[in-house]
């Protein structure tokens, strides 16, 4: 890594520095090696740094190593780039006051490809689920990258639809990329590693503290060209997610939901003050002008003409809304064994899914 790069490291390892002062700070010495001579005096006269920040640096200076730091980086697979390297992320350049180093572990090039971020509620309804992961599923099966915060809820679903369809997916954590978080989610973050990528702005060992996430979500905006909210509640995250989507000139995307769930209250207040309402993907293509590509896949819809009588009127019975298998078994008054094996049939031709409790809804 060159000196300025270098540079960079060493003063992304000091903490809450900001990278506006951290920019300050490496316009004035250039390199590290100039840097590690600086005085108290010299670092006074850069605008930002008064006192208190000139003794924490001054501090600092002696335990700070960014060779170590880039070496333990490299025995994870993880490498760090910043704002001087040629393949830092160009859409995430383009905004105010982009992070100046990047930690990254997995597929580098799906950071360059057209992005949607997919946020919303850790609580996510059944509902909420479903969308996050279709909405996913269809963009990342178009070869356009979905960016998410890994946490649980819809973030979470919105990486498993990516990763189901085989599509690039990034993750933006709040915390060094050397602790998953949250932990139960390991498992999916070595999918995303498969075919997408784990970044984050802050160094190996920093932990996932909430005085970390307004920054995570500038860089998942900032990633993005248009910010979709599936459910948020009043006072989310999700929101000050959409807040700098548009700070960023970037769109903002909106999920309607039920009227009498709290989780609906965020996205149905971003769709009043403007906010694009979406139904579908297509919603989100033809506002960001992006051409419509067939599913990598190639699966055609299934021909419903096909069904047998019993498998169709089954079929019929099950909507949007989950219905349980004893309202099915009711309403066709068949048997459960039959009713299970129609259920079956109809989940392995994509037509169904099966959700938790012995509930079933329309794909």
């Amino acid at each position: 890594m060159k000196e300025d790069g270098l540079l960079l490291v060493a003063l992304n390892l000091i903490p809450d520095l900001g990278s506006l002062k951290i920019q300050s700070l490496a316009e004035r010495f250039k390199s590290f090696s100039d840097f590690m001579k600086a005085k108290p005096n010299d670092l006074l006269e850069i605008p930002g740094i008064g006192e208190k920040i000139c003794e924490k640096i001054i501090a600092y200076k002696s335990k700070i190593e960014p060779h170590r730091e880039i070496e333990k980086a490299e025995k994870q697979g993880i490498r760090i780039i910043t704002l001087f390297d040629e393949d830092y992320p160009e859409q995430l350049k383009q905004i105010y006051d982009p992070p100046p180093v990047l930690y990254i572990k997995g597929q580098r090039p799906v950071l360059d490809n057209n992005a949607i971020a997919i946020v919303g509620s850790r609580k996510a309804s059944v509902y909420g689920r479903r969308v996050a992961i279709n909405f996913a599923k269809e963009l990342a099966s178009m070869n356009i990258n979905i960016v998410s915060g890994m946490a649980r809820g819809i973030d979470s679903f919105a990486h498993k639809g990516a990763v189901d369809a085989g599509g690039p997916t990034t993750a933006v954590f709040g915390c060094g990329l050397d602790i998953v978080y949250p932990p139960e989610n390991v498992a999916l973050m070595q999918r995303i590693i498969e075919c997408g990528s784990v970044i984050s702005s802050f160094p190996l060992g920093v932990v996932p503290l909430p005085m970390n996430f307004p920054a995570r979500n500038r860089i998942i905006s900032g990633l993005a060209l248009g910010t979709l909210v599936v459910e948020a509640a009043e006072k989310s995250g999700s929101l000050i997610t959409a807040e700098f989507a548009l700070e960023q000139g970037r769109e903002v995307f909106a999920v309607p939901g039920n009227i009498f769930s709290p989780y609906s209250r965020g996205t149905h207040k971003l769709i009043k003050q403007g906010a694009k309402l979406v139904e579908n993907t297509d919603d989100i293509l033809d506002e960001l002008y992006l051409e419509r590509i067939h599913n990598r896949d190639g699966k055609e819809e299934f021909d419903l003409n096909k069904l047998s009588v019993p498998e169709r009127a089954i079929f019929e019975l099950i909507d949007y809304q989950p219905i349980q298998i004893e309202q099915l078994i009711e309403k066709t008054q068949s048997n459960s064994r039959d009713v299970n094996a129609i259920l079956t049939r109809l989940e392995l031709k994509g037509l169904i899914q099966a959700l938790p409790g012995g509930y079933y809804v329309k794909n």
